[in-house]
């Protein structure tokens, strides 16, 4: 098993930080996955280093990164660039994957030989499940997107998050995990508001040709459950996978104590999908 750290410096004070997973015994010409974390996460959370080393063991290289302003700096599992959280945009996100993908396409970030950078698939836990259906939906570097308990609808903020906001220029939503009040500024609810056609998770599913993969605890939210039943119904081209007995995280916590019978079968699922063969 090979693992590597990688930088990119984005300018403006930004950088996106990652981790690429291979393993070369398990073939060539291996699929290349980028796994987005959600709202309120990050690459190193609980299980996702581990979800990274056994997609890679499966032949799929596996690359887990945190976006640029997630709240998450060098410390890595700390939120200690509050600010930048606060200002974390849609746009900030998606522009941040097309930064990765262009740095992979071009060949400025190294990948091992075993890799094949024209069958790209991207997966997105909760709130990167919806940064993967709107940047991948028409990108052409895009072979396939995975969805872990994705969300349907890119507004994530009640009307008294609005409120504070729009009294103060900023909002605050609590972190049960760490107690920290976490910062959204009007910025991200402008984001929102303004590109409402652009950031149409279920338009944008229905008109893509790209295959989509719909992995949905049955345990989890009832908005995220009933999410994954909209997707699929709206979609062009999708399969809806349920995980029995999965939560949000498919049972998983963090720190890692180990993993479970929800997210062994998430980890099946996905594999199969992104290793299924394609013309």
């Amino acid at each position: 098993m090979r693992q590597e750290a990688f930088s990119i410096d984005l300018g403006e004070g930004l950088t996106l930080r990652g981790n690429i997973h291979t393993e070369e015994a398990a073939g060539s010409a291996q699929p290349l996955l980028l796994f987005c974390h959600g709202f309120k996460g990050f690459k190193d959370w609980g299980s996702f280093p581990y979800v990274a080393d056994e997609l890679a063991k499966r032949g799929i290289a596996t690359i887990r990164f945190n976006f640029s302003c997630n709240g998450v700096g060098e410390s890595l599992t700390e939120f200690n660039e509050l600010e930048k959280f606060g200002r974390n945009t849609y746009a900030r996100e998606l522009a941040d994957l097309h930064a990765l993908v262009e740095r992979i396409v071009s060949g400025e970030l190294s990948l091992p030989a075993c890799v094949d950078k024209t069958k790209l698939y991207v997966l997105g836990h909760s709130k990167g499940g919806g940064d993967a259906i709107l940047f991948g939906a028409n990108n052409p570097h895009v072979t396939g997107i995975v969805t872990w308990n994705g969300i349907g609808d890119v507004n994530l903020f009640d009307a008294a998050l609005r409120k504070q906001i729009e009294e103060n220029g900023v909002g605050y939503i609590a972190n049960a995990r760490t107690g920290q009040n976490m910062p959204i500024t009007r910025v991200v609810i402008d984001d929102v508001d303004q590109n409402r056609d652009e950031y149409d998770i279920l338009a944008k599913v229905a008109t893509m040709e790209k295959p989509l993969c719909i992995i949905s605890g049955e345990k989890d939210f009832v908005r995220l459950v009933e999410a994954a039943k909209r997707i699929h119904q709206a979609a062009k081209n999708s399969e809806l996978h349920w995980i029995e007995g999965g939560d949000h995280t498919f049972n998983a916590r963090h720190p890692f104590a180990g993993t479970s019978a929800p997210l062994e079968e998430a980890i099946k699922q996905t594999a199969a999908f992104v290793l299924a063969p394609r013309t």
